[in-house]
């Protein structure tokens, strides 16, 4: 036996009443090639702050050129088996909901309902002067009219960074566009660091943790307090275990009940196959009913 099985065992025995709660982090996404930040193997990575972003229009000029030609590239991303496994476990009944750190919306394209984007989705767009919201995929459109060939001049070779954003050494002459409401200032509906999470979204995933009898944390190094917290929480407010499956050391390690040192794809498919095995079928039915999309992403080579 594996030990990738026992670790699936040990973590199917303490799933229990099938009100387990997941926070997922940027190592869940790896294995659909979008980088993390913190991983064993990243390398040092400066993302632009909240301040930065609004200190004047050459800081969005940078900002936006470079997402324009990583988003581009994050729109090809598929659900990987990490995703995949943890969709199959909230319609098994093993979780009840996930909330994820990432931006890259593969928790729903996987299948999974109850989410909580607690950093928000790099697929909205918000105006900081009026609040109007739009799709990415309008802006995407705009900022190719304005820039056209921008996304081929820079070539394939550029490294992609996380959360759709991608490494330019030059941004000259790019032209960013303006809020088609009021005029203003555009920004991605996600959480810059140094800005704060909405106090809504953090009640919520705190509600989801304060009915929960176990907290699942898969691919997060914990290092910011917006994920530590839910983990506290859980050990120190409810009492609760804790599970981290991550490869290397999280920063709330100190606060697990059980640590696996995998990836996330391997550590969850093996759950989900365990729960499974575990799980009464009705005769004549199938214990998993995947969303056609979802079950041909998972046949595609990774």
């Amino acid at each position: 036996m594996t030990v990738m099985v026992t670790a699936a065992q040990e973590l199917a025995a303490l799933l229990g009443s099938g009100r387990a709660v997941a926070l997922t982090g940027a190592g869940i996404s790896t294995d659909s090639g979008i980088p993390d930040y913190r991983g064993p193997d990243s390398p040092r990575r400066t993302p632009m702050t909240i301040t930065e972003f609004s200190s004047g229009e050459q800081a969005r000029q940078r900002y936006w050129a470079r997402s324009h030609v990583g988003y581009a590239r994050m729109t090809r991303a598929l659900p990987n088996d990490g995703h995949l496994a943890m969709a199959d476990l909230e319609r098994l009944g093993a979780i009840r909901g996930l909330i994820t750190q990432n931006v890259d919306d593969l928790h729903r394209a996987a299948g999974s309902q109850n989410v909580i984007d607690l950093h928000g989705r790099i697929a909205d767009v918000i105006c900081l002067d009026c609040a109007a919201r739009t799709h990415r995929y309008e802006l995407q459109d705009r900022l190719a009219e304005l820039n056209p060939g921008f996304v081929e001049r820079v070539g394939a070779a550029i490294e992609t960074a996380p959360d759709g954003d991608a490494v330019l050494a030059d941004v000259a002459g790019f032209r960013i566009a303006d809020c088609t409401a009021c005029g203003g200032r555009l920004k991605p509906d996600v959480v810059f660091f140094g800005e704060n999470v909405p106090r809504g979204r953090v009640e919520a995933a705190f509600d989801l943790v304060d009915h929960a009898d176990l907290l699942l944390v898969a691919g997060s190094s914990l290092t910011v307090m917006s994920g530590l917290r839910f983990v506290r929480r859980a050990r120190l407010r409810r009492d609760i275990p804790v599970v981290i499956i991550n490869r290397g050391p999280t920063r709330g390690d100190e606060f697990a009940t059980l640590l696996i040192d995998g990836g996330c794809s391997e550590v969850l498919t093996a759950l989900a196959d365990t729960v499974v095995q575990c799980t009464p079928k009705p005769s004549g039915s199938s214990s998993l009913a995947r969303p056609p999309d979802a079950q041909s992403n998972r046949a595609r080579p990774q």
